[in-house]
């Protein structure tokens, strides 16, 4: 749970079924291994469900330079088991997912509405992606719904970095974790 305020994750291993990162902090995984897990029966995975509730917040998950890859559990059972990166919690939510290695275990669309058939967010979310990599990277059969987005700019992703979205130049230093500052 990324409750509040501004946090940083660097090498973690996140495991989980449904909304397993969630809350409105302003929070950044780096270099991450997010692994999804064998839901319930009847069940989806989706990683994220980020509750930003004002436009005007400036919180958000971003998951950079990391891996998103199956479970041992979800493995054997990964062709009846959609994975989603995420799914709108509130209006406004925004995560955006940079130069991270996506597995096959990842749906095509990639995002998933709050409830099968539900608009909820789709127009006011903001879900990107920026230079993936892996099987499950092509963005040719993402959502079309008005608030996902394809980053092509640098200076577009940037926004989501260490250094710009949890200014993490100004306190991550002082703690002695690694990180990297921009993309």
């Amino acid at each position: 749970m990324v409750h509040s305020q501004r946090q940083f994750y660097r090498g973690c291993y996140i495991y989980g079924t449904v909304d397993f990162i969630f809350g409105n902090a302003a929070v950044v995984f780096q270099n991450c291994l997010i692994l999804p897990r064998r839901p319930l029966k009847g069940q989806a995975n989706v990683i994220t469900a980020q509750g930003r509730a004002d436009p005007f917040q400036n919180t958000g998950i971003s998951i950079h330079n990391s891996r998103i890859q199956p479970a041992p559990d979800l493995k054997p059972v990964i062709r009846t088991v959609k994975t989603y990166m995420g799914r709108p919690w509130m209006k406004y939510s925004r995560t955006v997912v940079l130069k991270t290695h996506l597995d096959s275990a990842v749906s095509p669309l990639g995002w998933s509405p709050w409830t099968e058939g539900s608009v909820f967010g789709l127009d006011t979310l903001f879900y990107a992606e920026y230079k993936n990599t892996g099987p499950g990277s092509s963005t040719k059969w993402r959502v079309r719904w008005k608030g996902f987005h394809v980053l092509n700019r640098d200076s577009d992703a940037s926004a989501f970095t260490v250094g710009r979205f949890i200014a993490g130049t100004v306190w991550l230093p002082q703690t002695g974790v690694p990180f990297t500052s921009g993309l």
